[in-house]
């Protein structure tokens, strides 16, 4: 799996854990889909490719605004659980500047 499809994967798990955990939906509720789609298609449109580090260090601010807040809230509840629920795939997020 290439590095794109890797944080795809991870976004997906994240948004995923917070609709269910946070705001209680059994699937994911129209707001949650409409940020995953987007965070899906800013990943195939990212001009730094397979070379990408992590969104938050990353030079391009390629979210428009409401988006961009929504993820970090998405990010900052998700990150911490998703370390317990899928540990690996968070330790590959984590370490994915460095490699």
């Amino acid at each position: 799996m290439d590095r794109i499809e890797r944080e795809k994967q991870t976004v997906e798990l994240m948004i995923r854990l917070y609709c269910r955990r946070k705001e209680k939906n059994a699937d994911l509720c129209e707001n949650c889909r409409k940020l995953l789609e987007y965070s899906h298609r800013r990943l195939e449109l990212c001009r730094y490719g397979h070379e990408k580090s992590i969104c938050q260090k990353c030079p391009t601010h390629c979210y428009a605004p409401v988006y961009r807040e929504k993820i970090r809230t998405v990010m900052r509840f998700s990150g911490p659980r998703l370390m317990l629920r899928h540990p690996l795939t968070a330790i590959r997020h984590i370490f994915a500047d460095r490699g």
